[in-house]
C-alpha cells in the first residue's frame, strides 16, 4: 500500500512516495553533481555597496570583494597577490562617477579639507560626469583607467610618494595580469602583448622609483605594508632592473628583521639564491 494513499481525493499524484528516500538521495545526488561541475564566476566574489562622495556627496555603488571569499593563491615573486577565479585588484579602487574623486579603498575616506577642494578644482571641475551603470564586473583595461583616475587624483591632492607609487605598482600588475589572457597567435596580437608589456614596465619603474624615495622620507607602515615587506619589494624590483649589490642591500634588512614572517623570510631566502648568482655572473663578467 502507498505511503500517501488517500491524498488521492486532492488530485495529487500520490506515486512520488513509492520510493521515498530512494528518490531523495537521488535528487541529492545530482544537487552535488551539479554544484561540482558548476565553475565558480568572478561574480560569486563581488557585491555593490552604496558609496558616498567625500567631495560632491552624492551617493553611488561600487564593487567590493566579499570578505574571505576567494581562495588565496601563492603570490608573484613582487607580492602581486593571486586568487582563484578573480584577479582581486581590479575592485580596489572607488571612482566617483559624478564628480571624479577617485581613491584605492583604503585612502577614499582618508580626504583632508584642503586636498577636497585641490580636488574639486582641478579634478571635479573639468570632469564629464558619466551615468552610472550596473555592471556585474570590469575588465582589466576599465580597471586600470580607473586606477589611472585614482593616480591623476593623488598628484592633485599632493598625495604621499608611497600612495603615488602603489598606484604604479598595481597599474602594473593589472597590466601583467591583461597580458596573461591575451591572445598570441597573429602577428597583430602579438603587437598588443608586447605593448603591454612595454606598458607594465612603464609603470614598474616609476613605482620602483617612488618607493626608494617613500622609504627613505616617509614612516611605516607604508600603504598598509611594515618595513619588511617594502624592504623584500624593493629587494626584488631592485633585482628585476638588474642591480643586485642594492638588491642584496635591501634583501639584508628582511633577512635580519625579527618581525619579518617565516613565508617572507622564505621568499627573501628564495630571492637571495637569485641575486647571488646575478652577482656571481657579474663578477665572472
Amino acid at each position: 500500500m502507498n505511503l500517501l494513499s488517500g491524498l488521492e481525493k486532492f488530485g495529487l499524484d500520490i506515486t512520488i512516495g513509492e520510493n521515498l528516500f530512494e528518490d531523495a538521495e537521488k535528487n541529492n545526488a545530482k544537487k552535488g553533481e551539479s554544484q561540482e561541475k558548476r565553475i565558480p564566476v568572478e561574480e560569486d566574489f563581488l557585491f555593490e555597496k552604496k558609496i558616498v562622495c567625500k567631495v560632491c556627496d552624492k551617493e553611488f555603488k561600487a564593487l567590493i570583494v566579499k570578505n574571505g571569499r576567494a581562495r588565496r593563491l601563492e603570490p608573484d615573486g613582487d607580492l602581486r597577490p593571486r586568487f582563484q577565479y578573480i584577479d582581486t585588484l581590479k575592485y580596489d579602487i572607488i571612482s566617483c562617477p559624478y564628480c571624479g574623486y577617485t581613491a584605492m579603498n583604503r585612502y577614499f575616506e582618508q580626504l583632508m579639507p584642503a586636498q577636497g577642494r585641490l580636488v574639486k578644482q582641478e579634478i571635479c571641475s573639468k570632469f564629464r560626469s558619466v551615468t552610472p551603470t550596473n555592471q556585474s564586473t570590469y575588465s582589466y583595461d576599465e580597471a586600470i583607467e580607473r586606477y589611472k583616475l585614482s593616480l591623476i587624483n593623488t598628484i592633485v591632492k599632493r598625495g604621499k610618494n608611497s600612495e603615488k607609487a602603489f598606484s604604479c605598482l598595481k597599474i602594473a600588475w593589472l597590466l601583467r595580469g591583461k597580458a596573461e589572457g591575451m591572445p598570441e597567435g597573429t602577428p597583430e596580437e602579438k603587437a598588443l602583448k608586447k605593448a603591454c608589456k612595454v606598458e607594465e614596465e612603464r609603470f614598474y619603474r616609476q613605482a620602483y622609483d617612488g618607493f626608494v624615495k617613500a622609504s627613505a622620507t616617509e614612516h611605516f607602515p607604508m600603504c598598509g605594508m611594515d618595513q619588511s615587506t617594502v624592504d623584500y619589494l624593493l629587494s626584488y624590483m631592485s633585482w628585476h632592473f638588474k642591480k643586485p649589490e642594492l638588491a642584496a642591500r635591501y634583501l639584508s634588512g628582511v633577512l635580519s628583521s625579527s618581525s619579518a614572517s617565516r613565508r617572507m623570510k622564505d621568499m627573501a631566502l628564495s630571492l637571495k639564491d637569485k641575486i647571488r648568482e646575478d652577482l656571481r655572473k657579474n663578477k665572472g663578467a
